[in-house]
């Protein structure tokens, strides 16, 4: 069985109802959902939640809330993979055995269907047990700054006269799905597992939303690439 879970706790205090937000016309979450259900590649597509609002609003757009999210994994510290443990074990509590899944988060509306199925064919075709987006430093981090007391100095003085372009290239995780076998998340319980393989994001397809003017920056970007 494969299953996409979307993570969409309530109660986020630096943008109120986040993950319910009106994105350009419609509830950010919305989006995470559509792509998963268009991509035909998931037996279910369930939300994990804490919030009945939230849990109304995807059901309505075609996804399962199946349960409701512990206490204990709805609070400022519970990690993801807390969620997606919870989640795994309660499938299989019901009797679904779910042999690979997609995490999907609910502010990620540079998902696509394309985007998942790629990532969903090259974790099955593969030995991953990881698949996930990144997206290259747009700065070498290596020529990264740091406040010393009132002074600014490099953290890594050995590079000061390395050029750009001779530096390694860096990246990071782009915050928006996850592809993984279900043992290997039950087993090594991290997202970045021992056999992960990247697919490598343009810059203009990932933004963190962590505040209101990433939210601005994020709208600006999704209507830049659906205007070409």
């Amino acid at each position: 069985m494969r299953i996409a879970i979307i993570t969409a706790r309530g109660g986020s205090k630096r943008i109120p109802k986040k993950n319910i937000k009106l994105f350009l016309g419609k509830p950010i979450i919305q989006y995470s959902i559509e792509a998963a259900l268009n991509s035909n590649y998931f037996d279910e597509v369930m939300v994990s939640t804490d919030d009945e609002e939230i849990a109304s609003i995807s059901k309505k757009m075609g996804a399962v809330v199946p349960f409701f999210r512990s206490k204990e994994n709805s609070d400022d510290y519970s990690t993801t993979c807390d969620v997606l443990e919870e989640v795994l074990l309660k499938y299989k509590e019901l009797g679904k055995n779910v042999d690979y899944f997609c995490c999907i988060y609910p502010t990620a509306p540079f998902v696509n269907s394309d985007k998942l199925i790629n990532a969903m064919d090259l974790l099955i075709n593969s030995n991953a047990d990881c698949v996930l987006p990144v997206v290259e430093y747009s700065y070498p981090i290596q020529r990264s700054l740091k406040c010393v007391g009132d002074n600014i100095v490099m953290k890594w003085p050995e590079n000061y006269f390395s050029r750009s372009q001779d530096l390694e290239k860096t990246y990071h995780d782009c915050g928006q799905y996850y592809c993984m076998k279900t043992s290997s998340l039950l087993t090594q319980m991290k997202l970045f597992a021992e056999n992960t393989i990247p697919i490598i994001t343009s810059e203009i397809e990932v933004q963190d939303i962590d505040n209101e003017t990433d939210w601005l920056l994020a709208e600006l970007k999704y209507q830049f690439i659906h205007s070409k």
